[in-house]
């Protein structure tokens, strides 16, 4: 793996941590009422789609092992471009549902060549 896909995964592992970090203890409501903490969900997660996209064009192979990297890629640019159309309640079940799996895929590709 290139060095720089290794950057890009430690990127989107750290904004997904971010992510995990901001919703504990909160519900779907806080996102819902509070601006800082959303305009910080949303954030992380274009961070973490526009390294996905960085990694997709440099490194596909790597990209795809990310579980529905296109989707993700495709949250990205709808937060980007189509902010005004975001469903709270879509981007909850994607914080609940979807964040700890990409959470463990990257761990476990990090992880994996920490040990190469």
């Amino acid at each position: 793996m290139p060095p720089e896909s290794r950057t890009l995964l430690e990127d989107m592992r750290k904004a997904a941590d971010v992510i995990a970090d901001f919703v504990t203890n909160k519900s779907r409501d806080d996102l819902v009422q509070d601006k800082l903490l959303r305009a910080g969900i949303y954030y992380e997660f274009v961070i973490i789609g526009e390294a996905l996209s960085r990694l997709r064009d440099s490194d596909l192979p790597t990209a795809q092992r990310i579980s529905e990297y296109a989707r993700i890629i495709a949250f990205r640019n709808q937060i980007t471009h189509g902010y005004a159309k975001i469903d709270d309640e879509i981007t909850w079940r994607i914080i609940e549902t979807k964040l700890p799996v990409l959470r463990g895929e990257l761990q476990a590709l990090l992880a994996e060549q920490c040990g190469n």
